[in-house]
């Protein structure tokens, strides 16, 4: 009796029906949480969909040994939204010849090789992982001298890495993406090998943050970055543009021993605690603009070959400046900047309370 109902009705009216139950079966389905993988061979893809719980995520956890498989299979890995689950040890993946070919930059090979190292690991494609929540170590563990070159884009963006960080030795051939990751503890980049621009804009490092020896070759974007512990950026070597605008070092800072080979920004940054220039190299354009300095300052032996831009910059403990005579109009301890731009609107506000006031004895009389 129903299917004689619905024949009869008419065709148009079916029709809409059909577009609206399928339009309800496709919603209830692109709600629902589930990790949808790629379909090309040469990369393990994983990424959550759907409106998920942080039920749902830990149940859909990704493993780091499945992880760890594909690189060892030669695979690329592009993780999207998921949880990681277990450590990451990258140390694990297969040795193999070194051959210049294998990287194709000059400066890169003439390091390697000066190093004598003849055999490297390497990840063949992508090494993405994307608003990942990871769980467990992410390490090279190379101790010794040694190197994992990715011969594909790098990318932690916006993720959040609940331990520690080791990419210490990583050779990243194209450019690498580590904007808005939150790092819980350690975050090390020794003698890490940036060939292309390397992006750390509004980076959360942890307890303790280590470059010693990294070399970038692109620009380098440390943009509104905050380092919660000792930062050291030692000996490091920026070929292009460096910038550290707006970022935050809240204990100890060491850029000594580190070249400068085109600008520096710093306007804006503050240190909260000590921090050292010695043996800096600065070629380039210096900015140091409305920076906060509220410790030790120590540019001992350090060497400016281009401009330096001290303007506003604020030095609390004037006493604890070495190895440079600033300008007259740096300041030396006094207000900050924002302090200026607080009495300058109360003197505004000052003014027109006493306009108003005028105007309002005038029509009282």
């Amino acid at each position: 009796m129903v299917v004689w109902r619905l024949m009869v009705l008419p065709t148009w009216f079916v029709s809409l029906l059909c577009v609206v139950l399928w339009v309800a079966g496709s919603a209830m389905s692109w709600g629902v949480c589930r990790v949808e993988e790629g379909t090309d061979p040469r990369v393990m893809v994983r990424e959550l969909t759907g409106t998920c719980s942080e039920e749902d995520r830990q149940a859909l956890a990704v493993s780091a040994d499945a992880v760890l498989a594909a690189l060892q299979q030669g695979r690329g890995v592009a993780l999207k939204g998921v949880v990681l689950a277990g450590d990451l040890p990258l140390d694990r993946l297969s040795l193999q010849p070194f051959e210049p070919g294998l990287v194709k930059h000059p400066a890169i090979v003439e390091r390697i090789q000066a190093e004598r190292v003849s055999e490297v690991r390497v990840i063949h494609g992508p090494f993405m992982l994307e608003d990942v929540e990871v769980q467990g170590i992410l390490a090279t563990h190379l101790i010794k001298p040694g190197y994992i070159v990715v011969r594909g884009p790098v990318s932690l963006r916006g993720s959040t890495i609940r331990q520690s960080i080791d990419l210490s030795g990583m050779v990243i051939l194209e450019r690498a993406d580590f904007s808005d990751m939150h790092i819980g503890h350690e975050g090390f980049f020794i003698r890490a090998i940036f060939a292309h621009d390397a992006d750390f804009t509004r980076t959360a490092f942890g307890t303790h943050s280590r470059f010693h020896r990294a070399r970038f070759m692109g620009k380098a974007a440390f943009t509104g970055a905050r380092f919660e512990g000792l930062a050291e950026l030692l000996e490091v070597s920026f070929a292009e543009d460096a910038e550290f605008g707006r970022t935050r070092f809240l204990q100890g800072t060491g850029f000594s021993g580190s070249r400068f080979r085109k600008a520096l920004d710093l306007s804006g940054s503050r240190f909260e605690r000590e921090v050292y220039f010695r043996f800096t190299e600065f070629h380039g354009h210096t900015v140091f603009h409305r920076a906060l300095f509220r410790n030790t300052v120590d540019f001992t032996e350090a060497r400016f070959q281009g401009d330096a831009d001290f303007r506003e910059a604020v030095f609390e403990q004037p006493g604890l400046i070495s190895g440079i005579d600033l300008p007259e109009s740096s300041g030396k301890g006094g207000p900050t900047g924002r302090d200026r731009d607080f009495f300058t609107l109360f003197a505004i506000l000052a003014v027109l309370w006493l306009l108003l006031l005028a105007v309002w004895k005038r029509k009282g009389r």
